[in-house]
């Protein structure tokens, strides 16, 4: 039963031809049609306030397969997704891929500050390799050819000044 305490959102997230609350009911197929989960799942994603401007809210049609189907933009959709993964709402493992890849930055740091205050008793394996993403993790493992070869805050792999090191400083060079 491990993996109905595990909530997740892929980076190549399904966009489901589905309405808006199916797609995020996918998250726990046990409850998949529960309206008030999908209202708590996309107040937690943060998709509800585009939700509630949808014509047919929960049960707009997503998707251009069906007639009358809307879609979104790739904020919007990844927003469902990351809904989606909070379905489970006894959840208490979350693994996020890359989940804010589609987001510009602004919308990616209201979101990690977002999670952060609804993931405080959770554990979250976050897989990103944006630095300004990772860095605020209590703890960091780097990898290379499957095998973990550094791991600690942001401040000890800075202070290791090792691969870490280098990649940050290669990604903070960007904005100099």
């Amino acid at each position: 039963i491990l993996h109905k305490r595990i909530g997740v959102i892929f980076q190549n997230f399904v966009q489901f031809q589905f309405t808006v609350g199916e797609n995020i009911g996918a998250g726990d197929v046990d409850r998949m049609n529960d309206e008030i989960l999908w209202n708590e799942a996309a107040e937690k994603g943060l998709s509800k306030t585009f939700i509630e401007q949808m014509k047919d809210g929960f049960h707009t049609q997503l998707g251009k397969w069906f007639k009358g189907g809307q879609e979104l933009s790739g904020g919007q959709w990844q927003k469902i997704a990351l809904s989606r993964a909070f379905m489970r709402s006894n959840a208490d493992i979350l693994v996020l891929d890359e989940p804010t890849s589609a987001m510009d930055a602004e919308a990616e740091m209201n979101i990690f500050n977002h999670f952060r205050n609804l993931t405080q008793n959770k554990m979250v394996v976050l897989i990103s390799h944006r630095f300004s993403t990772v860095r605020m993790a209590d703890k960091i493992i780097v990898m290379s050819d499957g095998k973990i070869i550094e791991s600690g805050s942001h401040k000890d792999l800075i202070h290791l000044n090792g691969r870490y090191a280098h990649l940050f400083e290669l990604q903070a060079a960007g904005y100099k």
